[in-house]
């Protein structure tokens, strides 16, 4: 039961027990690669390929043979029936697509499941300019193990960066933090800097600002940088751990 398989729906919650009432500690997305590692009724235990993630999927929809052609490069993508017969339902950034057919304005990924060729880009797209990335999530609900247009926590927020780019970086905050290799002294931030906490990460956009998905504030905004730092100090007790950059 260890082959490879594609999940093909929107997205779905990983659960860290096989229970909803577990905690929920990641999602996949719709065309991410997964290997089965064990079965029990309805629930999977996968681990997730992008990032060697582990943990539950109760009843998701998966395949064997999938080809990724497209991906989607907006927040989210509008799926709809026929071209121009639109659903209420959409696809989050970084879904990876495989094409049944096409046609000028259209690509077919399913049966009654169209997406917009102004949606998507060629799955080996690189997308250089991380700030573009993050801006896309501004005020999006922040989630505890989230990462879609629905909701995203901090640490999805920095890697989804990277799996856009078909690179990899860890999920959660405390193996990013290890995987950043790069520890910077300093008291001038730049673009491209990462602020690390215990349990908490963001991103520096200027000299001045950063990004993050923020739990007290319930979304993700924008912030100045000290400000941030003293707030988290304060209200948290923690101190920055770590000073690392965006490096891919």
């Amino acid at each position: 039961m260890k082959n490879n398989y594609y999940f093909i729906y929107s997205f779905s919650n990983i659960y860290k027990k096989p229970s909803q009432l577990s905690e929920v500690t990641s999602q996949i997305i719709y065309g991410e690669k997964f290997k089965i590692l064990s079965k029990n009724k309805n629930w999977l235990k996968i681990k997730t390929l992008s990032d060697n993630y582990i943990g539950y999927l109760k009843n998701p929809k998966y395949v064997k043979k999938f080809n990724p052609y497209f991906k989607v490069s907006n927040l989210k993508a509008k799926i709809f029936k026929k071209p121009n017969i639109s659903t209420n339902s959409w696809l989050p950034l970084g879904s990876k697509l495989s094409v049944i057919e096409e046609n000028k304005n259209y690509i077919k990924i399913e049966k009654n499941k169209w997406i917009k060729r102004k949606d998507i880009k060629k799955i080996d797209h690189k997308e250089k300019n991380f700030v573009k990335i993050f801006k896309k999530f501004l005020n999006v609900k922040y989630i505890w193990g989230g990462k879609t247009y629905k909701g995203i926590d901090c640490s999805a927020l920095l890697q989804i960066f990277f799996t856009y780019n078909n690179l990899f970086y860890p999920r959660d905050t405390k193996d990013q933090i290890k995987y950043s290799k790069i520890n910077l002294k300093k008291i001038k931030y730049k673009k491209g800097d990462i602020i690390f906490w215990k349990g908490h990460v963001a991103m520096c956009l200027n000299s001045r600002q950063l990004i993050h998905a923020y739990g007290p504030e319930k979304k993700v905004i924008i912030m100045p940088i000290v400000k941030t730092i003293n707030r988290i100090q304060k209200t948290a007790k923690l101190n920055v751990k770590k000073i690392s950059i965006i490096k891919y």
